[in-house]
């Protein structure tokens, strides 16, 4: 192939692949943050195996025992840490509320404009920590879980996604985006063994099933 023709079709392809990434039809908007990296596929299915399985207990349970949405910095609670952290360009005023950005949600590939459109999921629901071992906890560890910026835990959203999902574990609920199945469960399992919480058997069952095919 003469070289002047190899150079346009190099040069083609090269735009053509800039394109697609920067439509997000490869790995989402490349400037869109995300939670902290879930351990890989193989940690998660030892953390899984070693979890205690076992029936769930709501008994008791209230939302307001997890105290949330704690001043992090300044005047930023986690839920605006959170918009800043997994959105683009976003600009705060001085009581740290987002005025404008851009935000990717991975659950569902919706892009929004406005931070009133995002929830901020806990990725193990509250709920869910309670049935699962939280309701033994001190107010102080119930607080922490539920402020956990460091751990895969809390993530900005689509907020009709968010309230869909409700407090459902795996067994029924997945991101309907199936590209962000297996770090969606790999975060799942990483807070469920730091935070000593249970599974129970159908829980697990959809966990191998969907670590199985990471």
């Amino acid at each position: 192939m003469p070289k002047f023709y190899a150079r346009r079709r190099l040069g083609f392809l090269a735009a053509f692949t800039g394109l697609i990434a920067s439509a997000g039809l490869l790995n989402g908007p490349a400037a869109s943050a995300a939670l902290p990296t879930p351990v890989s596929a193989a940690t998660a299915r030892t953390y899984l195996a070693s979890l205690t399985v076992t029936a769930e207990n709501r008994t008791g349970y209230n939302r307001d025992l997890f105290p949330h949405w704690i001043t992090q910095s300044g005047t930023c609670n986690t839920r605006e840490t959170v918009l800043k952290r997994d959105g683009t360009n976003v600009v705060t005023d001085s009581s740290c509320a987002a005025t404008s950005g851009s935000w990717y949600s991975p659950y569902d590939g919706a892009t929004w404009s406005a931070a009133s459109d995002l929830d901020i999921d806990h990725l193990v629901p509250l709920a869910e920590a309670w049935d699962s071992g939280a309701g033994s906890w001190t107010t102080a560890r119930r607080q922490a879980f539920a402020n956990d910026l460091t751990r895969p835990q809390l993530i900005a959203v689509t907020d009709n996604v968010n309230q869909s999902k409700g407090d459902q574990d795996p067994a029924t609920w997945m991101p309907s985006r199936t590209a962000y199945r297996c770090t969606y469960v790999r975060a799942w399992v990483q807070v469920k063994y730091y935070y000593d919480l249970s599974v129970d058997p159908a829980e697990k069952s959809a966990l191998q099933g969907y670590l199985a095919t990471c």
